[in-house]
């Protein structure tokens, strides 16, 4: 598809296309046409940028559904399988272009009571799992099957670019020289939104006229970045909604669980933990990973389809850490029943794999910038040994436990650990500008991170050091840093899901060169000055 920037008015014909020809329910827009607003009086200028699925050529959608109900056609188009998707949203939020839709209640246009036609035109199979723009992929299809050419013949174009009545929108073939997309983005300069994160889209932007060049946009000094500030600016990204504080539980809940499990090896292979008690710390690892994927299980839109995210391991992480887990439980309940060095090193190592799908489920998530940082999967498996360490700490520490506290080694670990989990967050943070994060995200990770240093670092070196120093209170002390480093985890996961989760947003490298001021068209040539036509 191209869409010339230069053309667009901004009618919303396109969008009202679409929602007739695919029967969208209220509040849900495949094709969407934003009205931007761009600079200060007097240097301002508007146009119209229209949004929706971008149809990648390396669609970051696609890899990560653990069911496979989001597929790349050979022809390039991505398609959507109602039937299978069960609406856990990975592709959404991997997704960097804010075109993925759930809606877990339909509702109707006039209240309660749907009409004949919403009856009519009804589509139950797209409740609760993810819905987007297909390009409207049955048209092309029954037009190439009665012998019709996508973009030249209305029956056979999406409805968008079919209903447009500037003709900014087109439709075609690129893999065609001929067609007339190829045409012109051969012709004309085009730009891709969003350019920078790899997924190559199949929206070509055109931003120049014969008469008027177009104009760069300066997308990392500081009057865009305070332009970036502003959450009413239809380029700025909003905060995701679609993974929620039950999201955020798997990673909180599952890095204590398999921290613990890890860290639970390690002293029975090192043999400071007795093997009949290693069983007891496995199980309450185990607790707490099914505690965190219960939570995910009460995310997805439609739960009766779980066992579908088992059949996409050759890409899927979370389909990977379903596998994980599949030994993990089973491996927990033979070192119940037999306990042994055997069952206690597979345990361990399949909460190792758990913790590592874990870090790249969330890195993977493209859409979000503050995930898919360089730094998130090993914030997340030096955080899960931290947390794990804690859980060791604690259940030594328990009452009644009867298990041993190995006091040095084990707060010399701690303070190595809170050291290095410290070290990476401010790496982390100092770096979140030069890596894309927006401004809105970076604001609450500048906010936050005080109170995670104090808390969930300082706090549990500090303690770990005097435990080392003063071996008589070595357990109150480690106990009561091995609770703030799991709060402290927990906070930090907490706030990057949910918090500091914010999109993509739109990122044109070039616009335009229309409007007032500095942004105003280049002045065209004089009439008078101009020569005088030939004559015959």
């Amino acid at each position: 598809m191209v869409i010339d920037l230069n053309r667009c008015v901004g009618c919303q014909t396109c969008t009202i296309a679409c929602k007739h020809a695919n029967d969208t329910t209220p509040g849900v827009q495949w094709r969407r046409v934003l009205d931007v607003e761009e600079g200060t009086f007097p240097d301002v200028e508007r146009l119209f940028l229209v949004t929706g699925c971008q149809h990648c050529a390396e669609p970051p959608c696609v890899p990560v559904c653990p069911t496979g109900a989001t597929r790349q056609r050979e022809d390039g188009l991505v398609t959507m399988n109602y039937d299978v998707c069960i609406g856990c949203a990975y592709c959404a939020v991997s997704c960097p272009y804010q075109a993925r839709t759930i809606v877990h209640e339909p509702r109707g246009y006039y209240g309660q009571t749907a009409t004949l036609q919403e009856q009519a035109t009804a589509h139950p199979e797209r409740a609760g799992v993810a819905q987007k723009c297909t390009f409207c992929v049955d048209r092309v299809d029954r037009g190439l099957a009665r012998g019709l050419v996508p973009g030249m013949d209305p029956e056979a174009t999406p409805a968008c670019s079919a209903a447009c009545i500037s003709q900014a929108i087109r439709f075609g073939d690129f893999n065609d020289p001929q067609s007339e997309v190829s045409r012109l983005v051969r012709e004309r300069p085009s730009v891709q939104l969003n350019a920078e994160v790899g997924t190559d889209p199949q929206i070509r932007y055109l931003y120049t006229t014969p008469a008027v060049p177009g104009r760069e946009v300066d997308a990392r000094g500081d009057e865009a970045q305070q332009r970036l500030s502003d959450p009413a600016n239809p380029l700025v990204g909003a905060r995701q909604t679609f993974w929620d504080w039950r999201a955020a539980m798997n990673w909180m809940f599952g890095g204590v669980g398999t921290g613990l499990a890890i860290a639970t090896g390690i002293a029975a292979w090192a043999g400071v933990l007795p093997a009949l008690q290693a069983p007891i710390l496995y199980a309450a690892s185990a607790v707490l990973v099914a505690i965190g994927l219960f939570f995910v299980f009460l995310k997805i839109g439609r739960q009766l389809r779980f066992w579908r995210a088992a059949t996409r391991w050759q890409s899927s992480w979370m389909t990977r850490e379903l596998y994980a887990a599949l030994v993990f439980f089973p491996s927990v309940l033979v070192s119940l029943l037999a306990p042994g060095p055997l069952p206690f090193a597979l345990a361990s190592i399949a909460a190792a794999a758990f913790l590592v799908c874990q870090a790249k489920i969330l890195h993977l998530a493209r859409g979000i910038p503050v995930w898919r940082a360089p730094l998130v999967p090993w914030m997340i498996a030096i955080s899960g040994l931290f947390e794990g360490w804690a859980g060791l700490v604690l259940g030594t520490a328990a009452p009644g436990t009867g298990l041993p506290v190995t006091g040095p080694a084990l707060a010399a670990a701690g303070a190595v650990l809170a050291a290095l989990n410290a070290l990476l967050w401010r790496t982390y943070v100092r770096a979140a500008r030069a890596q894309g994060v927006p401004p809105l995200a970076r604001r609450v990770l500048d906010r936050f991170t005080p109170s995670l240093h104090l808390l969930g670092h300082l706090v549990p070196f500090a303690l770990a050091v005097a435990a080392w120093l003063a071996p008589v209170a070595a357990t109150p002390l480690l106990a009561v840093g091995a609770v703030a480093a799991i709060a402290g985890g927990a906070s930090w996961k907490f706030t990057l899901i949910v918090r500091a989760g914010y999109t993509q947003g739109f990122d044109l490298p070039r616009m335009p060169q229309r409007g007032s001021g500095r942004r105003a068209a280049p002045p065209r040539l004089d009439a008078a000055a101009a020569p005088p036509p030939a004559r015959n």
